[in-house]
């Protein structure tokens, strides 16, 4: 089956195929770092790595390229309440987020571009547009003349005349600029200092760039003129990547991106995630209540395009999820020496490779390709229980080595990961093989002293801290980790 793509610019699905054979040139909308990552911000990073990953799976030579808007009006502010600077705040964010990135498993990008290190060639960028009519200086300011670039809107869809009529009316009460501009929805590239604002000599005057040229100039100088998909939110399908379009397009004369991929938006508890609501949630805030490959999993259980809504019932039912889909990779590194398995073997199912390809191919439907890997889960957990509790299982242990291994194989192109090391999993809360029979002995010898009270305690307590136990004729307690 051929991978297709849906395409926002054409609003259409299309067989995937790159400039250069083999590669892929793809780039992000980072993040504007002002505040802690949140939600929006978990679903974008995740799914757009987990793009990346199967596209490096189906034999893609990518680069990734991912900026940070440093320069920005909220960075500012927030430098001004904690009377600092902004680069201390962008680099306090920055750090932050990759902390955050590496707790969701998210690999990092292969450049990690920044508006203040690509002022040349915003620069030269600008100077290009206004050397070409597109953009004309006006007070120290620079503006794109939207009116030039006929095909403005063919991205979002949106026409001219309405987006006039709708700047028309915001002009006469907010845009204090407004003067300046030889059509109200004219936006700047180059904006003049400010006082007590950072800024840059230019031929225009000391300022700084406008946010949409800087991904323009980051993208040109990173990746080249044209390349294979641009993604990010579908919030920022207008009016940034709409910007984009026209700034690159117009000072190149080629497409920007082949393919525009946009992520759905997020809410919480059935509402728009704002600070107003009180439902502004971080990512940190998140990860203190739930697993973070359980909201690796929630997040990829829905189609990348769709909405989703994180609720507490939602991602509990997710941690669900993931406990089983735990438990079938953990599977080898617990059973597999009583059933003698083979190091360095590594042999996959073809038939679970192909509909697990077959599926995500059609569009990146990351769902359906999850339905395989709990297929593969169940089937090992079912036999994980027939070895803890008959000591035995009827199936092949060359074909359970094979189906474990292939379920390894397919959650890593998901960057779906256990921990292998139970001593070091929250879950049974750092106990070891001979602190779980230390207490199976204290347990027995409350039975002995028919102490079922204590007893039953001991039972709780292990099942609390992820050890089941299972008691057998004879008087015989068998555990595993659940």
């Amino acid at each position: 089956m051929t991978l297709t793509v849906y395409n926002t610019l054409t609003r259409n699905k299309e067989p995937f195929t790159t400039i250069e054979e083999g590669k892929v040139k793809m780039y992000c909308c980072g993040i504007t770092v002002y505040d802690y990552c949140h939600l929006g911000h978990a679903r974008t990073c995740i799914v757009w790595d987990v793009v990346r990953r199967y596209l490096q799976w189906r034999g893609y030579d990518v680069t990734y390229i991912q900026n940070f808007t440093d320069i920005d009006d909220k960075i500012l502010n927030r430098a001004r309440q904690e009377k600092t600077t902004m680069e201390a705040v962008s680099e306090r964010f920055i750090e932050a987020y990759f902390e955050d990135m590496e707790c969701l498993n998210v690999a990092k990008a292969d450049a990690y571009p920044r508006a203040t290190h690509t002022l040349n060639g915003i620069q030269r960028l600008v100077s290009e547009l206004e050397a070409k009519g597109y953009a004309y200086a006006s007070e120290g300011d620079v503006y794109y003349n939207v009116h030039q670039f006929k095909p403005y809107g063919k991205l979002s869809g949106r026409k001219l005349e309405d987006l006039q009529a709708g700047a028309s009316g915001r002009v006469a009460v907010e845009d204090a600029e407004a003067s300046k501009k030889k059509d109200p929805a004219d936006f700047a590239v180059w904006k003049s200092a400010k006082p007590g604002e950072p800024a840059w000599d230019s031929p225009w005057g000391k300022g700084r760039p406008g946010w949409h040229i800087e991904c323009s100039a980051m993208v040109r100088e990173r990746l080249g003129e044209t390349i294979d998909i641009h993604v990010g939110g579908s919030d920022l399908i207008f009016p940034h990547h709409e910007n984009e379009i026209a700034q690159s397009e117009a000072a190149t004369g080629k497409p920007l991106a082949r393919y525009w991929l946009h992520n759905g938006m997020v809410k919480v508890g059935g509402e728009k995630m704002s600070k107003s609501l009180g439902n502004f949630t971080t990512i940190r805030e998140l990860l203190e209540k739930f697993d973070p490959m359980a909201v690796r999993l929630f997040i990829l259980q829905a189609h990348y395009r769709k909405p989703v809504d994180f609720t507490d019932e939602a991602l509990e039912a997710a941690t669900k999820g993931w406990q089983t889909l735990s438990e079938g990779l953990l599977f080898g590194f617990q059973q597999g020496s009583k059933l003698g398995f083979k190091e360095n073997r590594s042999e996959l199912l073809p038939e679970f490779i192909q509909r697990f390809q077959d599926t995500v191919d059609d569009d990146f439907n990351f769902a359906g390709g999850l339905a395989v890997l709990f297929e593969i889960a169940k089937e090992l957990r079912k036999e994980g229980n027939l070895l803890v509790h008959q000591g035995k299982t009827e199936t092949p242990s060359e074909l359970l080595q094979k189906q474990w291994q292939t379920l390894i194989a397919l959650a890593t192109v998901l960057g779906l990961e256990a921990d292998s090391n139970p001593v070091n999993s929250e879950k049974s809360d750092g106990l070891d093989d001979a602190a779980i029979e230390a207490f199976i002995e204290k347990r027995k010898e409350a039975r002995k002293n028919k102490n079922f009270a204590e007893s039953d305690r001991i039972r709780d307590e292990l099942k609390e801290q992820g050890v089941i136990l299972v008691d057998q004729p004879g008087g015989v307690t068998i555990w595993h980790r659940g």
